[in-house]
């Protein structure tokens, strides 16, 4: 599996290419810039991106800028974004497209190599790796807006797992109840908020996103 590498320290970086090299993925590049990244994904097409947000030349939100433009010019790029901070409205962008796989983590919840790995292969097979913190700020900016106001406590604690790429299974074993009563509250998730039942995991968590992020659009008048 040929993995792009963006990270600008250089000791991270050099960390990242390592532990991904023990796990046998071979690195197709790793950079240290916007510029550097965007011929990176372009020329060399690789399987799955590691982006950090903030990468020279602007130390803003680059890596973000990079990954939306190569899904762009290549649909269904799967792309593992890490960061320190949730960037919300190009986390929001990336996460609306609706193909290939996602990931968003933050570097300093990251505890350990197999987690991680865990996330690089999900995505690159086109699954989600979301960190609950991710999630929940990306839901709290319409948890009072309609129809998100009309999800109870518990609906919204299984759509944030949802949203992690969980699977009814999982979910039910973190919440501890039965496999049936999460599928129930998946369905009245589903119903609230206008969308079609989907036993595709990975689509069912983007189309939650995505209609989030259609109503911030909508209601600022975009």
């Amino acid at each position: 599996m040929r993995v792009v590498v963006a990270e600008d320290l250089f000791l991270l970086r050099d960390g990242l290419v390592r532990m991904l090299e023990a796990y046998d993925f071979e690195i197709a590049a790793a950079v240290e810039s916007g510029p550097e990244l965007t011929r990176a994904l372009a020329e060399l097409k690789p399987d799955v991106a590691v982006v950090d947000v903030r990468l020279p030349p602007s130390f803003t939100d680059e890596g973000l800028q990079c990954a939306l433009e190569a899904r762009r010019e290549r649909p269904g790029l799967p792309v593992l974004v890490l960061s320190q901070h949730v960037e919300q409205l190009y986390a929001r962008e990336l996460l609306a497209d609706g193909s290939g796989g996602i990931g968003y983590l933050l570097k300093d919840r990251v505890f350990d190599a197999d987690q991680f790995i865990d996330a690089v292969r999900r995505v690159a097979e086109g699954g989600t790796a979301m960190d609950p913190q991710v999630i929940s700020q990306l839901l709290s900016r319409r948890s009072q807006d309609r129809p998100m106001g009309h999800l109870t406590p518990r609906e919204r604690e299984v759509m944030e797992l949802m949203a992690q790429g969980r699977s009814n299974a999982a979910i039910a074993a973190q919440l501890v109840v039965t496999e049936r009563a999460v599928a129930k509250h998946t369905s009245n998730i589903f119903g609230k908020l206008g969308l079609p039942q989907s036993d595709d995991d990975n689509r069912r968590v983007l189309a939650v996103l995505a209609y989030l992020d259609r109503g911030r659009t909508e209601a600022s008048g975009g």
